[in-house]
């Protein structure tokens, strides 16, 4: 695999259109479009976003508190069955910051109210997908639930045909869709990727869609968007690789190997912008065989800034 990430921004794109105050209106605006509300003073909205607590820094998750509502937004480009289970692990640091905050005794005999948790997660990738899936986390329980317990990850596929009256009652997040989709039109031409999302911008710009916010923040953009696309097909390219070589052998071993040994040819290409590889180093990576623990290591090792920050982040020096 060839392709390479940009890693000077780190923000996403829709983090940066839906999650910052600079942008609150887009924020009130995507708020009402999903809950059917018509809220109008920006000031109402309290930005809640926990930085690199799950997600390993992808920043591509916004929390903001609104009508004793505690909601969780997340731009995917694919759908991940762990979604459930991820959420729940986020909103139990948002709860623990909210009850420290407001200073809750949840030890006492009197009940503290908490906001309501609303998950919602937007899918814009090209897999096929129904225009609304609730993903529960119950379907990852080894045993059934007898007490009832339940958590949703409700996904909104954002694309053309599937949820255009969401993206008609709220303009920004139409507006995010089409520059996606445009570029996407260009790269079907036969544009190459750069090429792709600038002449996106460009005509999202010259046609008045979020022309604003493109001009001020044209490069910045274009960077992430380049390391979006990059990423998407390079992870999902490293995936096919594994499946392959496991299909050669034959058995579920086969692809599971086969897998791994794509992740970890991630892993290292990757590293290796930052020069030589320790042996140290890996043959850490390449004994490891547990696809989940592959598979965060190879987000991880598109997002550090250093080799050394890598290391630190897989506990290397912990285990050495």
């Amino acid at each position: 695999m060839e392709t390479k990430v940009n890693r000077e921004y780190k923000d996403r794109l829709f983090r940066m259109r839906f999650g910052t105050e600079e942008y609150k209106e887009d924020m009130l605006s995507l708020y009402n479009a999903l809950n059917g509300t018509a809220h109008e003073d920006v000031d109402d909205i309290t930005i809640k976003t926990i930085e690199d607590v799950i997600y390993i820094g992808m920043k591509n998750d916004v929390s903001v508190l609104l009508d004793g509502n505690l909601t969780l937004w997340e731009q995917q480009s694919t759908i991940n069955p762990n979604m459930p289970v991820r959420g729940l692990m986020y909103f139990g640091n948002l709860y623990s910051s909210y009850i420290k905050t407001n200073q809750l005794n949840i030890y006492g005999t009197k009940l503290q109210k908490i906001p309501t948790p609303q998950y919602v997660v937007f899918y814009n990738g090209t897999d096929k997908s129904e225009a609304v899936v609730r993903l529960k986390l119950s379907d990852a329980f080894m045993q059934e639930s007898k007490g009832g317990f339940e958590w949703t990850a409700v996904v909104y596929n954002l694309n053309r045909g599937k949820n255009d009256e969401l993206l008609k009652r709220c303009k920004p997040l139409w507006e995010y869709m089409e520059l996606v989709n445009r570029i996407r039109d260009n790269q079907k031409s036969g544009m190459d990727i750069n090429a792709a999302i600038n002449a996106a911008v460009e005509s999202c710009i010259r046609d008045g869609i979020m022309s604003e916010f493109l001009i001020k923040h044209k490069s910045e953009v274009i960077s992430v968007c380049l390391t979006e696309f990059n990423e998407e097909v390079f992870v999902k390219g490293i995936r096919e690789e594994g499946y392959e070589e496991g299909l050669m052998e034959g058995e579920v071993k086969g692809l599971m190997e086969g897998e791994a040994k794509g992740l970890i040819k991630g892993i290292l290409n990757f590293l290796e912008d930052y020069g030589e590889v320790s042996e140290n180093l890996r043959s850490f990576i390449i004994n490891q065989s547990d696809l989940a623990v592959l598979g965060k290591w190879l987000k991880l090792a598109a997002r550090v800034e250093t080799m050394e920050e890598f290391e630190k982040k897989i506990g290397l020096a912990v285990k050495l």
